[in-house]
């Protein structure tokens, strides 16, 4: 099964709730970091993606049509390239927002001692070291943020990418994937409070 939906979107931009929307829609299941944690070989895949290694995304994806989130979405290129028919979805939030939630939540605690677990040893290689380490810097944060979406959209054909927030509901995500709109609310999930409650613990 390939991919047909590709997050390009930073964790806590609206990721879960993307997630669930488009397993609503019939592009399910889709990966997400919280997939990691159920696979024990997911986290040397990624840590060996994040070294520059050839990747078979067929292993990793496999059962998947759809992916968002950290830590594929820093790959959005190379998964764009690899399933060409794929569409690329950018979720947004404004910047300040974002920095906020990631204290709040992803980035609240530091990586754990050595010798780091295969999980923490992912972390530190797709999301702390692409930050150079400074995971409470507001400005470095907040550049690397505004660089990655402006990459993402000087890279993906406009007719490709859907910038999005999830704010924004149900009607552009189903008018870009070609896919009636379904009756109720486009769901929301994991909140600050939720991640607090369910992942904090898993992060170190």
């Amino acid at each position: 099964m390939p991919l047909s939906v590709i997050g390009a979107g930073l964790g806590r931009t609206g990721t879960m709730s993307l997630k669930l929307a488009l397993e609503q829609l019939g592009f399910g299941p889709c990966y997400h970091m919280v997939e990691v944690f159920k696979d024990p070989a997911a986290p040397g895949y990624w840590s060996a993606a994040a070294d520059g290694e050839t990747m078979d995304w067929e292993q990793i994806f496999a059962g998947y049509a759809s992916a968002v989130d950290w830590p594929s979405a820093p790959f959005y290129k190379a998964l764009a390239d690899a399933y060409p028919d794929a569409k690329v979805i950018l979720t947004v939030r404004e910047a300040e927002s974002w920095f906020k939630s990631t204290q709040d939540t992803i980035l609240s605690r530091g990586l754990p001692p050595p010798p780091l677990s295969p999980f923490h040893a992912m972390l530190k290689k797709v999301i702390y070291d692409p930050l150079g380490g400074r995971t409470q810097d507001h400005d470095a944060l907040i550049g690397y943020y505004n660089a990655h979406n402006a990459q993402v959209r000087a890279t993906i054909p406009p007719d490709r990418l859907l910038v999005y927030e999830v704010a924004e509901g149900w009607q552009p995500l189903c008018d870009f994937l070609g896919v009636p709109v379904p009756d109720g609310p486009m769901p929301k999930a994991n909140t600050t409070e939720d991640f607090r409650r369910e992942h904090l613990s898993k992060l170190g």
